[in-house]
């Protein structure tokens, strides 16, 4: 039995002998031919590499181009005018955040303002940041041959060797560390510099043709404005930076360290990791959330909910009043969970994400790593003398030490797609404010129409547009009076007021009388018919509730000019004071310098100062305090009639602004004005101010209007005889109810 098994078992063996020599024969025969045309096919594939890098570079410009010619051709095609809030809504979600073609052209929009030519100071720090990062990938790169060599030193065991190699690596720590200070303060210098850069360009734009108010009360695309300018203008400017020195210094460490892997382990092995590597970067790239968006959102969750809490300042009064802090507190926890949920939520996407970023970066390549580098150990490499074990031990460490950098490299480059995104938020919510701002300029808004968007004849006057003319005098002509939520509250205003004819402007309340203001203040777009209007500088606008900024007493008076624009006109101190003496404030220029005074005298002595008033009035004009909280507001409503009186124009609006004053003042208030040329336009319902206008603006609040020539004792006589007949119309009940008793009582006797 046991010599018919042994042939079998011996005749297989013999199979897989020859099918082992066959296998050995054709590596054999094709490892020769390949080291006889290996020059050659390592030029083929690196041309390959470079044409098909090349061509994909050629396909994205003209990808990127053909895009941007569309959107040129639909934003020119873009119609003028409010649009819907289905429209706008539409319109903002067409933005998505991630690596597309919307994020590369914001991203140069906004380097084009950041670095706006090669001789700035953007340009220098770049550059200095550039040299640094080549200097310290120089430094590696001999630091990783210092390893090598310290480690030969070591197995060979000759000591001094050993010594000396140590010392080198010493001294080259030094250029080092300087280097990498350097690239940390360029780093931060770049950053404060590009902020710096795109703040000023937003606030330009922003704090020009009135885009704050057109943002804030015509458009509702953005809610948070001071969110995006003072939070995410920093934020991208951060991100920015720092994701160039992330990506710049891996990029080159990787071309530097194949270039020295490919000398000697050879080009193939790096080909052949390159594809394995980028295999796995692409199955990564398919796993990764989109930070982006979630970047995008957060920042969106909290403006919402720092806007809710600027809400609450606004309005603490009123909601103290209506004792609403349970239910604002619900808005606010509500906005706040939401936030809370989406950081959580995100951060578990990055620890999911990141188990596997670590797994894949680390130990998978590095596996490959250890490989690659043992090619020299256990294969000729052609071109190469033959090593010994410590030429071999220092080539291992050597190329380990630049592999580990160059895998270091790539997973910086991988692990930076995160940052990537987060950029791309940034970008996202720094250029749709830059696109909103660009809208409001061009009259271009997109408003919630709560109540009239569903009516086509008031969908059809707000998207058209009117014209208006400058001229000396004031004239509407068939002009729609449009209310903030997109009510057409009149549907043609008509009317004609010189120079010198002092308008009454009344109604109830949502009649069009702010609407009409707003026109004539250029705050308003004009959505039909024509109107004549003097300049802007010529009409001067006065609230109920006047704005008083935080400065001093002079600048309250003399806002918006500054005190060097005031010297221009040849104004001085004492002529201010003259104004205050006029509306019976002079005591509160006293009273500035009593608390001066004693604020001087409770500190510590100081040298002798020159007087800081432009004119040496005395030092209470520069007294500085919150304004609003101080004075009563009496006060605040003499002080803006102070600047206007200062301001002297030609046209003024005035809005309630004698509601807290006594008659006596509203008097000299109006005189005055009048003495001074100006042309007053009041909204009011108090009969005091009739006998200073000459004509009367007077709406119904059902889209009717009245205008007419005002004669105010002729009104009032009548005013008076209607609230006589109102008396007696409200005792003929009584007197009804009387008679009816008599009767009742005479039939009884």
């Amino acid at each position: 039995m046991a010599p018919t098994q042994s042939k079998p078992v011996a005749g297989s063996a013999a199979a897989r002998a020859r099918t082992i020599q066959a296998i050995r024969a054709i590596i054999s025969q094709s490892t020769s031919t390949y080291l006889r045309h290996r020059t050659t096919i390592s030029r083929a594939v690196y041309i390959t590499l470079f044409v098909a890098l090349v061509v994909r570079a050629r396909n994205a410009v003209v990808d990127h181009k053909s895009a941007s010619a569309r959107e040129a051709k639909d934003r020119a095609a873009k119609s003028g005018g409010t649009t819907s809030a289905a429209e706008g809504d539409e319109g903002v979600k067409q933005k998505k955040v991630g690596l597309n073609r919307e994020f590369f052209r914001s991203l140069s929009r906004l380097l084009r303002i950041v670095l706006p030519g090669w001789r700035t100071k953007e340009a220098g720090l770049l550059f200095g940041h550039s040299f640094f990062l080549v200097v310290r990938s120089l430094i590696s790169l001999k630091v990783a041959a210092m390893d090598g060599a310290i480690v030969k030193a070591l197995v060979k065991g000759n000591g001094r060797e050993f010594l000396k190699r140590v010392m080198w690596w010493m001294m080259i720590a030094v250029p080092a560390t300087f280097t990498n200070s350097m690239l940390a303060y360029h780093q931060a210098e770049l950053a404060l510099s590009c902020r710096a850069r795109l703040t000023q360009h937003i606030q330009d734009q922003y704090l020009s043709k009135l885009t704050f108010y057109g943002i804030a009360a015509l458009d509702d695309r953005i809610k948070n404005a001071d969110q995006l300018i003072a939070v995410d203008v920093t934020k991208f400017s951060s991100s920015l930076t720092e994701l160039y020195g992330d990506l710049a210094k891996p990029m080159l460490d990787m071309v530097i360290y194949t270039i020295s892997l490919s000398r000697s382990v050879g080009g193939e092995g790096v080909v052949f990791m390159a594809l394995l590597v980028q295999l796995s970067s692409a199955f990564m790239r398919a796993l990764t959330p989109p930070f982006g968006k979630f970047t995008a959102d957060q920042g969106r969750l909290e403006g919402e909910f720092r806007f809710q809490h600027s809400r609450l300042i606004d309005y603490a009064e009123e909601v103290a009043l209506y004792a609403g802090q349970a239910a604002e507190k619900d808005t606010l926890d509500k906005g706040y969970f939401t936030l809370i949920k989406h950081v959580n939520y995100l951060i578990r996407r990055r620890f999911y994400h990141g188990i596997m970023e670590d797994y894949v970066i680390k130990y998978i390549w590095g596996a490959l790593g250890l490989l690659l580098c043992s090619v020299p150990v256990f294969f000729k490499i052609p071109g190469q003398a033959v090593m010994n074990m410590g030429d071999r031990t220092g080539s291992f460490v050597t190329n380990r030490r630049m592999l580990v950098s160059a895998s270091d490299a790539f997973g910086r480059i991988t692990s930076s797609y995160k940052e990537i995104m987060e950029l791309a938020g940034y970008t996202s919510r720094v250029s749709s404010l830059l696109d909103v701002m660009a809208d409001v300029r061009d009259g271009n808004y997109s408003k919630k129409l709560v109540s009239s968007s569903g009516t086509e004849s008031n969908a059809a006057v707000l998207k058209g547009r009117g014209k208006v003319i400058e001229s000396t005098d004031i004239q509407f002509m068939d002009v729609p009076i449009i209310s903030p939520n997109g009510d057409v509250l009149v549907p043609a205003l008509s009317f004609a007021l010189k120079q010198g004819d002092h308008l009454l402007v009344v109604g109830p309340n949502g009649c069009g009388k702010s609407s009409l203001f707003r026109i004539l203040g250029g705050l308003w777009p004009v959505y039909g018919g024509t109107v004549h209007k003097p300049p802007f500088s010529d009409i001067f606008y006065i609230p109920q509730r006047p704005y008083l900024s935080r400065g001093s007493l002079r600048q309250q008076i003399i806002y918006p000019d500054s005190p060097a624009r005031m010297r221009e006109k040849g104004v001085t101190d004492a002529d201010l004071a003259g104004i205050l003496r006029a509306l019976s404030l002079e005591n509160l220029l006293e009273v500035q310098q009593q608390q001066q005074l004693l604020q001087q005298q409770q500190q510590p002595p100081q040298p002798p100062q020159p007087p800081s008033g432009p004119n040496g009035v005395g030092s209470g004009w520069d007294a500085e305090a919150e304004w609003r909280d101080v004075l009563s507001g009496g006060v605040q409503q003499r002080i803006a009639m102070a600047r206007l009186f200062y301001h002297r124009p030609r046209y003024a609006i005035l809005d309630e602004c004698t509601s807290s004053v006594t008659l006596e003042a509203e008097k000299v208030m109006y005189d005055t004005a009048k003495a001074l040329g100006i042309t007053l336009m009041t909204v009011s319902h108090r009969r005091s101010l009739w006998k200073y206008h000459t004509h009367l603006l007077q709406f119904d609040g059902q889209g009717h209007y009245v205008f007419t020539r005002l004669d105010a004792e002729k009104r009032l006589k009548l005013e008076d005889e209607k609230e006589d007949l109102e008396v007696l119309l409200r005792g003929v009940p009584d007197v009804e109810r009387r008679i009816l008793e008599l009767e009742m009582a005479g039939g009884a006797e």
